[in-house]
């Protein structure tokens, strides 16, 4: 009776809480990441509404229509003659996106084209946001242009320079000058710093911030002994764990996934037809491999900006240089964009946005259309970097792009040995080949044809619009899977989705004539065998029905729809649909062939001397090739930039636009950061290197007043919770000042003196740093600072309720990747190895993947368009930009995930039976267990006392694993103190 008791206690006590949590979730307002917010608009929303619609819908137009004006906040707020533009949080009732969208036949803006899909996708996203706009609503004021000279005044382009450490009153407080400058605050406020964590705490919290994994049990015990031994020598207690932790491997998992939020790193390219960046694996491990090694940040720096234009020692070196500028192609990226001028001025405009924020806290993308609005970087400044990576070879362009790829050294000498014999017969059947085909034009097409392999649609006579150049209506699919395709794969229907589909062949023809006009098509038993194609001609159309189950009767590829008149221009097409078919429709390519060559049947076939017989030379040497292919040894690859083949400088595209030039721009960096003459004179741009090595080299130097504020900022930000700069993104005057400036100061200059020195001025007490990672980290945690208890008091709270002041350390809770690690570290599941391509072999799109891997969560593919469910609900950031503070919401979705998600409810199963299968344990013990391993602390009495009685009362195992899923869903367990 008393354990029945004892259990309904628990399940009322247990349900109230569900329901209060619940409830109180649902009242709560999720936390609104306004910088993010409006760094979005500046890049994504305002180029589209200057490129588009200022020129009838602003302040500035001739003449206004609709009476709608876009150029302010309060315009779109306000609407014109059909109401209000955009309803903020609600896209699908907004004016704007319905007219964007082209759903209403009467409201289609742009006029001239209807924008890209991913256009509208950003303008979704962005209204579902909130619409954050940072314009003014009077956007007929003139806006004064912060000018370079008064923009140098700015604390934060002001050299760091040593503070003079102040005497403070608690003199036996501060463990150095970190804690002097934070007290000599305090007292000044008259506020008092918190006591001491305790040891169970700090332990904890010392394991979360520096390897992102729980204290085992063994080691709170151990070191709970010793530094109750340990009496006034604690700190070298606490020294001896921060030692051990940074020198774990998985201190470079942990802090290289920090600056993987700053790097967007992801492994999909998320635009267009997102495609898998299948070596974006190598970055990855080259940045947590940078950390555990404590790379000098300033080698850090240049090794992913220009790591191919530096000397390597090693083949493991070069390796390592090459796989490093990664960094500036992991953006997101549609390839499948036509307009290549502006797909690559799209990449350079996220690559100086992704440099600007990640190394110097600047918004330097806002600089793309004009003169930046806020801080001193004028367009010229822009486009002088742009210049930087216009002469970077960064993407390779066919009618699909795609990004940069170099081959790597081999990281043993064997295979290396094995790599140059193949290579060179590799480079000699080529040789033959070419020399082959040299005699014989022709003779490359049909050894296509009769192989059946891709082919490229511009040997093709005639002619020819691959897939790719067709007009989709409906969902229609990319594939490879058939390699006897022409171009770069096929469209089908997967007939996911009802309604007819068509796809449009329009081509250009420049003379007039009769055509014959062919289909291609991929044969299979599941296709339609009635597929209607419509030709629309000089003398009407006709509509011809095509059995796709069947083989295509000319070379396997085409079916001929017969021989139409065509005149000269772009009027003409044939238009593909799914509209009465029994089965999948696929296309290719459409041919349209000239009749004069079409008589001849011999023009698909090359004249071949009876010397070179076609079989026995030219098929034989390709075979022979692609044997080769197949038995090569792996040479590795990489995504990684080079040079380009043309250096120069690159001109001012006006409005942003990159058709619309303006005047050339010599390469060079921003002036406002450059202020010594001698220093820019130094790292001036020659004409034989793009200038990536003087930039990185402009960033990397202790001169640069932006670089080493902006990364302690980061470091003081991932330790606290929050940094000195809470704008840890944006350093410019949108974002906030320092609350400590002498305090930042203090840090950079440490961080970027040399080690033992300091340089000019007053001596470093402990000497520099020599921008070492690790150096600064143990600094700042042996701090009092850092070691304070979280817990608040009535004055502090009263004085300083954000806790700018630092009068305690903040609470914090786990992000999303510590969160399903511990679980997984609490269940005996996690595997702990280290590095390695993760992505499952054979993935080629990120729909359906299965996130089902148990390695640590910084090895968890991120893709663009599909993330882990739980990184989803706990504010894993968005992969698409530079988010170097991460958003931390309460919404209800994250209890109900702990509560229902199948990942949290097997790992918990598998706790429990772990838990049950330790034989000299009682429950009680195991209770206590339980509790040390997940929430780093042993239960209380009455956390204890109904623990005890809720495993007892009902079905063992049930039992056992719902209340491992109750730690992981409390509180406690998801945050650190």
């Amino acid at each position: 009776m008393k354990n029945t008791t004892s259990t309904r206690r628990l399940c009322n006590l247990a349900a109230r809480a569900v329901i209060v949590l619940l409830l109180y979730l649902l009242y709560l307002v999720p936390s609104a990441a306004s910088q993010e917010g409006n760094d979005f608009f500046e890049r994504k929303i305002r180029p589209v509404l200057v490129q588009h619609c200022y020129s009838c819908h602003s302040n500035e137009a001739k003449k206004q229509k609709g009476g709608l004006l876009l150029d302010s906040k309060q315009g779109l707020l306000e609407g014109g003659d059909k109401g209000p533009a955009i309803v903020p949080g609600h896209p699908a009732k907004s004016l704007l996106i319905k007219a964007i969208r082209y759903t209403d036949p009467e409201l289609k803006m742009p006029k001239k084209e209807k924008l890209p899909p991913e256009v509208i996708a950003d303008f979704e996203k962005w209204v579902k946001m909130g619409a954050p706009d940072p314009r003014t609503a009077g956007a007929k004021i003139a806006h004064k242009y912060p000018s370079v000279e008064e923009g140098r005044k700015s604390w934060a382009f002001q050299p760091p320079k040593l503070p003079a450490i102040p005497k403070v009153n608690d003199s036996r407080w501060p463990q150095g000058d970190i804690d002097r400058l934070v007290l000599a605050k305090l007292e000044a406020n008259d506020l008092k710093p918190s006591r001491d964590a305790d040891p169970g705490v700090l332990l904890r919290r010392l394991h979360y911030a520096l390897i992102g994994l729980p204290p085992t049990v063994a080691e709170l015990e151990s070191f709970t002994k010793a530094w109750d031994a340990a009496g006034a020598k604690r700190q070298a207690v606490i020294a001896d764990v921060v030692d051990r932790l940074l020198a774990s491997p998985h201190f470079g998992e942990r802090w290289g996934r920090h600056w993987l939020d700053v790097a967007r790193f992801a492994e999909s390219s998320g635009g267009g037809r997102t495609a898998i960046f299948k070596e974006a694996w190598r970055y990855r491990d080259y940045v947590i491999q940078s950390f555990n090694s404590d790379k000098p940040f300033t080698q850090f720096i240049i090794e992913q900006l220009a790591g191919d234009l530096q000397n390597a020692r090693t083949p493991e070196e070069r390796y390592w240089q090459l796989v490093a500028t990664a960094f500036l192609l992991l953006g997101p990226t549609n390839f499948e964009r036509q307009d290549k001028p502006l797909l690559e001025m799209d990449v350079i405009d996220e690559q100086i946005d992704t440099i600007g924020k990640g190394f110097l806290g600047m918004t330097i993308g806002c600089a793309r259309c004009h003169d930046h609005k806020f801080d001193p970087i004028p367009t010229r400044d822009y486009y002088a970097l742009a210049g930087i990576f216009k002469s970077t070879k960064f993407i390779v362009h066919s009618n699909v792009s795609r990004w940069m790829e170099r081959p790597l050294p081999a990281q043993s000498a064997d295979l290396e040995i094995a790599l140059k014999k193949h290579d060179a017969a590799v480079a000699s059947l080529k040789s033959q080949i070419k020399a082959i085909k040299a005699k014989n034009p022709n003779a490359g097409v049909v050894i296509e044809m009769i192989k059946g392999t891709p082919l490229d649609p511009k040997t093709v006579p005639g002619i020819v619009l691959d897939d790719t150049q067709a007009r989709k209506v409906g969902a229609w699919k990319h594939s490879v899977f058939s390699g006897h395709f022409i171009g770069d794969g096929y469209l089908y229907d997967d007939r996911a989705m009802k309604g007819e589909k068509t796809l449009t062949f329009q081509p250009e023809f420049t003379e007039s004539g009769i055509y014959e006009v062919r289909l291609a098509y991929l044969p299979s038993s599941n296709r339609a065998d009635k597929v209607p194609v419509r030709i629309f001609h000089r003398e009407g159309d006709d509509t011809v029905f095509v059995n796709q189950k069947q083989r295509a009767p000319i070379d396997n590829r085409f079916i001929s729809l017969g021989r139409y008149r065509f005149t000269k221009g772009n009027q003409w097409f044939v238009m593909l649909s799914t509209e009465g078919a029994n089965g999948h429709v696929v296309a290719d390519a459409v041919q349209f062939l000239p009749e004069a060559i079409a008589d001849k049947q011999e023009a698909l076939k090359p004249k071949v001397e009876p010397r070179e017989p076609l079989g026995s030379n030219l098929a034989d040497l390709e075979a022979r090739l692609k044997q080769l292919g197949k038995s090569s040894p792996e040479r590795p690859i990489a995504m990684a930039v080079a040079d380009g083949d043309k250096i120069g400088d690159f001109h001012v595209c006006i409005r942003g636009i990159v058709h619309n030039k303006g005047e050339t721009v010599s390469r060079g960096f921003l002036q406002v950061a450059t202020k010594p003459a001698a220093y820019a004179a130094r790292l001036a741009i020659g004409t034989k290197e793009s200038g990536r090595r003087e930039l990185a080299e402009w960033i990397a130097s202790a001169d640069n007043p932006l670089t080493a504020r902006v990364y302690v900022n980061r470091v003081w930000h991932h330790l606290f919770g929050s940094g000195l700069v809470r704008t840890v993104d944006n350093f410019g005057a949108t974002g906030e000042t320092p609350s400590h400036p002498e305090l930042l100061d203090y840090l950079a200059v440490r961080f970027s003196s040399p080690l033992l020195t300091g340089g000019e001025g007053p001596a470093l007490r402990g000497g520099g740093f020599g921008w070492s990672t690790k150096a600064l980290i143990r600094e700042v945690v042996l701090s009092h600072a850092y070691q304070m208890a979280s817990e608040p008091n009535a004055d502090g709270l009263k004085a300083d309720p954000e806790n700018r002041l630092l009068w305690r350390m903040n609470r914090q809770r786990f992000q999303a990747e510590s969160i399903r690690d511990t679980i997984l570290a609490v269940s005996g599941q996690l595997d702990r190895a280290t590095m390695g391509n993760t992505i499952k072999k054979g993935t080629n799109a990120e729909r359906d993947y299965v996130f089902d891997d148990v390695r640590r969560s910084v090895y968890t593919p991120i893709f663009r368009n599909r993330l882990h469910e739980l990184f989803e609900v706990f504010d894993f950031p968005d992969p698409n930009m530079v988010l170097g503070k991460r958003n931390v919401s309460t919404v209800p979705t994250q209890a109900l995930y702990l509560m229902n998600s199948p990942f949290i409810m097997a790992q918990a199963k598998q706790a429990a039976t772990l838990a049950l299968k330790e034989p000299n344990l009682r429950d009680a013990e195991r209770i206590d267990l339980a509790y040390r391993k997940t929430l780093g602390r042993p239960p209380t009495p009455r956390e204890h006392e109904l623990a005890l009685a809720y495993v007892s009362a009902s079905q063992r195992e049930v039992a056992w694993e719902r209340f491992y899923q109750t730690l992981f869903a409390c509180v406690d367990f998801r945050y650190v103190n």
